[in-house]
């Protein structure tokens, strides 16, 4: 292996793509971690549901894990974007990155997780990962027993406010001026539990920092809130799993299989991309297994 030439070239250098990267360095692997050093949790004030790291910030998390790794000295880090990814003629894949290098593995590993479309509401954006929310298990005990909401569609309201209700008894659907039809069962429910649905159009997240405080509707009902959970659509951060032939499934995510593998040979995906299980713990876990698995296919491979 030389400066240009690896093992394993892993897009994005976050929690999934940090993680692979341990298990393969620990391997002997030559590996080289493309990151822009943008991820999508960057603006979280903390993380939480990963042991030994409860109440962390993301960038503390991120970097140790980073300084970590960088003492396998097998692998190497670019500061970049990569922007296209070519499967060549000898069973490797070359990846050039914005600035116009290249490098090519034998492997790839796609750790480049989405990009989130926020709702044209203003000051959602700003709220968004602090107290715009989109997973109780991460932010929910922090919320316990807040004025809250759930700004969703029918399916996501369904799945998310047994597990809110749990955390709080004071809860409200909000439906943003669209026409939606909950069952009758779900109906009941929140007329048993005290959950009120409004359906007024909103045009405003007032907050401080962040920190929601309160939601203006555009009929010009304001009212208090401390939270509000809400999934907004998204698309992969980056092209390349398309352009290489990597399907995607019916919700969006990289299509994989209980090994992380994509669609196409030799192509992993962990993280994000590949999951709706959003959270740094199912990120570390998905990208150690991919490690362990390129590591154990390259091994056969020269056994």
């Amino acid at each position: 292996m030389n400066d240009k030439n690896f093992d394993v070239i892993i897009i994005g250098g976050s929690y999934a793509g940090l993680s692979a990267a341990m298990s393969l360095g620990r391997s002997l692997r030559n590996v080289m971690v493309i990151d822009s050093g943008t991820p999508c949790n960057r603006q979280t004030p903390h993380s939480h549901n990963f042991l030994t790291q409860d109440g962390k910030t993301p960038k503390e998390i991120s970097t140790l894990a980073k300084e970590q790794v960088q003492q396998y000295n097998t692998v190497k880090f670019h500061n970049g974007i990569a922007i296209k990814a070519t499967k060549m003629g000898d069973n490797r894949f070359e990846i050039e990155t914005e600035s116009g290098e290249t490098f090519t593995a034998k492997k790839l590993v796609l750790a480049t997780g989405i990009k989130d479309l926020m709702p044209d509401i203003e000051g959602f954006s700003a709220c968004w990962g602090i107290s715009a929310v989109h997973c109780p298990y991460c932010h929910g005990y922090e919320f316990k027993n807040k004025k809250t909401a759930i700004l969703a569609n029918v399916e996501v309201v369904a799945h998310l406010a047994p597990l809110v209700n749990n955390l709080t008894n004071d809860l409200t659907i909000l439906t943003n001026g669209q026409e939606v039809t909950f069952s009758e069962d779900l109906l009941e429910k929140f007329h048993k539990y005290n959950i009120n649905i409004i359906t007024d159009e909103i045009i405003k997240m007032e907050h401080q920092d962040g920190s929601l405080e309160s939601i203006v509707f555009k009929n010009g009902k304001k009212i208090p809130f401390d939270a509000v959970y809400s999934k907004p659509a998204f698309v992969q951060t980056t092209d390349i799993p398309v352009s290489l032939g990597c399907e995607l499934t019916e919700h969006g995510y990289i299509q994989v299989d209980n090994h992380q593998k994509t669609t196409v040979p030799n192509v992993f995906a962990c993280g994000d991309n590949a999951s709706p299980m959003r959270a740094v713990a199912n990120a570390v876990a998905a990208g150690n297994l991919v490690g362990a698995l390129i590591n154990k296919e390259l091994t056969e491979e020269r056994f």
